[in-house]
């Protein structure tokens, strides 16, 4: 990309973070959870519909009669979040507990080491609960090929979502062609092996450009996420970060929040800046503060 052009990219990207930070138009309003799911509602589904749901509790029911298929609060914030455990001290019972967490809530995936693929992929066999891994991880700066490989050698374990962290040092060296080469290797070892792959940033030692140029990198690579951080670094997802990347990428590719989320409010945050997953280790705790808030 000649300078030129990614100063326009820039400056895009940098009235889009003005508007969401303040000086939004008066007609624009935050994503509401429930769109996510249901961004094409016409309320006809009498058994299913949040919509009708929310109005009838709003209008004063404190009882509602509904078949075990309602969407209640707890699903729709469940299926945007990885319940996830990276510590290098988790043990086989923490992986355990983990995974029956996962499975009572409905999370989207349990994420997990490499080393407790095989444990959780056989924990939450016959559930919709994924299971996905890290690669890379945390430091990205893991030759190439051995980042193929873990993925070939996880997804054959049973992962089905792999996060990879990118070269930063490559990404702050202005070897671009480098990082993507990368990321295309990890992406297509995943697909190969019907996985997804979201890839980590790690914004919190980038600059805005730097944030700019991987998220483009990771979007020409073809990966399905990018996401914010690896929460083993200097900082963790922002809402203005999220914003910047999901500017940049656009609507095609997933935007996952990741590092520091810890209430309800930080995961309300993510999703209206743009976020479609949201990585936590903390997720039982926001179930709870939505559950609570809901109620009141």
């Amino acid at each position: 990309m000649n300078p030129q052009d990614l100063e326009k990219l820039i400056q895009a990207i940098t009235e889009e973070m003005l508007a969401y930070l303040g000086t939004q138009p008066a007609n624009a309003r935050p994503t509401e959870l429930s769109e996510i799911y249901c961004a094409e509602c016409n309320e006809r589904c009498n058994h299913l519909c949040i919509h009708k749901t929310q109005k009838a509790i709003a209008a004063g029911a404190d009882r509602i009669s509904a078949s075990s298929e309602v969407i209640s609060v707890d699903s729709q914030i469940a299926h945007l979040i990885d319940h996830t455990l990276l510590k290098p001290d988790a043990t086989r019972d923490q992986i355990k507990k983990l995974c029956e967490e996962a499975v009572k809530f409905g999370f989207a995936s349990v994420c997990i080491n490499p080393w407790n693929v095989a444990q959780a992929a056989e924990l939450v066999r016959g559930s919709q609960v994924k299971v996905c891994t890290v690669v890379g991880f945390p430091l990205g700066a893991t030759l190439p090929q051995v980042k193929i490989y873990e993925t070939e050698e996880s997804i054959k374990q049973g992962a089905q979502e792999i996060d990879m962290v990118i070269n930063i040092g490559a990404l702050k060296s202005n070897l671009d062609e480098t990082v993507e080469a990368d990321i295309r290797g990890v992406v297509e070892a995943s697909h190969q092996g019907n996985a997804i792959c979201k890839v980590i940033l790690e914004t919190a030692l980038l600059t805005t450009e730097e944030k700019i140029r991987g998220s483009l990198a990771a979007k020409n690579a073809g990966a399905d996420f990018v996401k914010t951080s690896t929460g083993f670094s200097t900082g963790g997802a922002t809402a203005e970060d999220v914003s910047l990347m999901r500017a940049v990428v656009g609507g095609q590719i997933g935007i996952k929040a990741a590092g520091g989320v810890r209430s309800y409010e930080d995961f309300q945050k993510m999703v209206a800046a743009g976020a479609t997953r949201v990585g936590a280790s903390a997720s039982i705790k926001i179930l709870e503060q939505a559950r609570s808030q809901a109620a009141d």
